[in-house]
């Protein structure tokens, strides 16, 4: 049997190397901290800007889309819905490599604007929303996300576009807020709903002009730049697609990336 003095000896020494294992441990927490912060920290500063491209109002034209791939450059498509070609254009842009959405015609504020087929509008319940939205869905194969067609009336209404976004989130697609309005609650709402989501920051062809798409085109670039990442909207015009490829062959892949939509998010 030990003695007392010895005892305390004992204990002393057990706390005293106690104290040391866990002052290792907790160094040692700090330490892997510590190298988990750099290596993150690095991963953000050498991590290529990337920008998306995204040409909407595919599906009247065979032609038009074609001056698109033609440039062989990392583009998404989004197709309109119920259109002549639409359907067999989301299928041969699949299938060579792009990336295609789903450009859901909403209402805008403007009367005299129409949509198109497959819109949907401030009023409409949620179970017309639903109901068409699905419908749109199935007529663009391996859409993997949306984007608002107009829509400046109805991505402001927040039951609507709420309702909308829920079949969205359904089919587990990523949603895309084109801001056609300052008032639009998409992005926010979809943020909510936990769906993939980003906005637009540039439209390249507000002017048809192939100069002044190049100018939106380098503000676009200055945003990833300075983001990390940028999201452009064109049409199928005959001056964007100018405008693109000759940005295209300027960009240095090492300083700024062109890449599908999705990876934006």
């Amino acid at each position: 049997m030990m003695s007392g003095s010895t005892g305390g000896l004992n204990r002393r020494q057990l706390i005293r190397q106690l104290s040391w294992t866990m002052g290792g441990c907790l160094m040692g927490i700090f330490n892997f901290s510590k190298a988990l912060a750099s290596e993150a920290a690095q991963s953000r500063t050498t991590q290529i800007p990337q920008i998306a491209l995204i040409i909407d109002d595919i599906g009247h034209s065979r032609s038009l889309a074609d001056r698109f791939i033609s440039l062989h450059a990392t583009l998404t498509f989004s197709v309109l819905p119920h259109l002549v070609y639409s359907r067999e254009l989301a299928q041969d842009l699949h299938h060579q490599g792009y990336e295609v959405m789903l450009h859901q015609p909403m209402e805008p504020l403007d009367d005299c604007c129409d949509p198109g087929p497959g819109a949907v509008f401030v009023g409409d319940n949620a179970s017309q929303i639903e109901n068409i939205i699905q419908s749109n869905i199935r007529e663009i194969p391996f859409a993997k996300g949306v984007n608002n067609h107009m829509g400046s009336r109805f991505t402001a209404a927040s039951y609507e576009i709420g309702a909308a976004l829920k079949v969205i989130q359904s089919r587990n697609l990523f949603f895309i807020d084109s801001i056609t309005s300052n008032r639009s609650l998409a992005h926010a709402t979809a943020k909510q709903y936990r769906i993939p989501t980003a906005y637009r920051n540039v439209f390249l062809d507000n002017v048809r002009e192939e100069s002044a798409i190049m100018v939106r085109l380098y503000q676009l670039r200055k945003h990833a730049l300075r983001t990390g990442r940028a999201i452009g909207i064109g049409h199928p015009f005959p001056e964007t697609a100018r405008a693109i490829g000759r940005f295209a062959k300027q960009l240095k892949p090492t300083q700024v990336r062109l890449v599908p939509a999705s990876h934006i998010l």
